[in-house]
């Protein structure tokens, strides 16, 4: 039986890697979802939002929207890190998320399918550690981006040899 966490996480995402081993540029995919309204009906059970814009189709239908209204946060957590392979890769030397910002730059409907990438932004680095920003873009199945925004991350600096 494998108990050595090191050897264990190394057999499902690679070796870990730490702030030295990043460059501007680089991208990681998370996969598309599609915006049901059982997501819609998750989004407000968990953050208490009971606008109607956000369950109630005949008050979006009088308001001149096509179907529900996503919440701008429930766009936002599309973009979440963890959705896709950047925490696997740092699972050793993440420190923590220290930043989010965002833009809702168009409306999202539920039936709307949402296709996030994050992109390494910023390399600040430090003493012992660096902050990584990722730029996050999300855009819909109409190839229309929806949402821009930045997440920022402590990651740990290899440790000198010696």
């Amino acid at each position: 039986m494998i108990d050595d966490f090191d050897v264990l996480r190394d057999l499902h995402a690679g070796p870990n890697r730490y702030f030295e081993d990043f460059e501007l540029g680089e991208r990681f995919y998370i996969p598309s979802r599609t915006m049901t309204e059982a997501l819609f009906a998750a989004f407000q059970l968990a953050s208490g939002d009971n606008d109607p814009i956000h369950y109630d189709v005949n008050y979006c239908h009088a308001r001149g929207h096509k179907h529900l209204l996503a919440h701008g946060m429930q766009v936002m957590i599309q973009s979440a890190a963890g959705a896709g392979t950047f925490p696997q890769q740092v699972a050793a030397s993440l420190l923590g998320m220290i930043e989010l910002s965002g833009r809702v730059l168009k409306p999202v409907y539920a039936g709307d399918t949402l296709y996030p990438r994050l992109t390494i932004a910023g390399l600040k680095p430090q003493n012992t550690t660096g902050i990584i920003t990722l730029k996050a873009e999300i855009w819909n199945q109409d190839s229309v981006q929806v949402f821009e925004g930045e997440h920022s991350y402590l990651i740990r600096k290899r440790e000198p040899e010696g």
